[in-house]
C-alpha cells in the first residue's frame, strides 16, 4: 500500500522530510501501542535488531520490568534450584 501525504514547504530544509515524518509516525504508533514491534520494523524496512536500535535512539523503553516480573523470575529460579536443574 502506498500513502501520499502533502507536507508543508518549510519542511524542505530537512534532508528527508518524508522519511522523518514516517519515523515519527512509527515512533508514536509504537509508543502508544498502536503498532507492534514487528509492524514498526516493517514500516521502516528494519529487522528486529535494527528496529531495537531505532527505539534506543529515540529513547523508548522496550518493556517495563516491574516488581511482579522480578517475583515471577525469582520463583522460576527457585524452582530450577530446587529441582537440581542448575549447574
Amino acid at each position: 500500500m502506498q500513502i501520499t501525504v502533502q507536507l508543508p514547504d518549510d519542511l524542505s530544509r530537512f534532508p528527508d522530510p518524508g522519511g522523518e515524518a514516517l519515523e515519527q509516525l512509527v515512533f508514536e504508533g509504537y509508543r502508544t501501542g498502536v503498532l507492534s514491534h514487528y509492524l514498526g520494523g516493517q514500516m521502516l524496512g528494519l529487522g528486529r535488531l535494527g528496529f531495537e536500535s531505532f527505539l534506543k535512539e529515540k529513547q523508548v523503553i522496550l518493556q517495563a520490568y516491574e516488581a511482579d516480573d522480578l517475583e515471577y523470575d525469582l520463583g522460576i529460579s527457585r524452582q530450577i534450584r530446587a529441582n537440581g536443574l542448575q549447574r
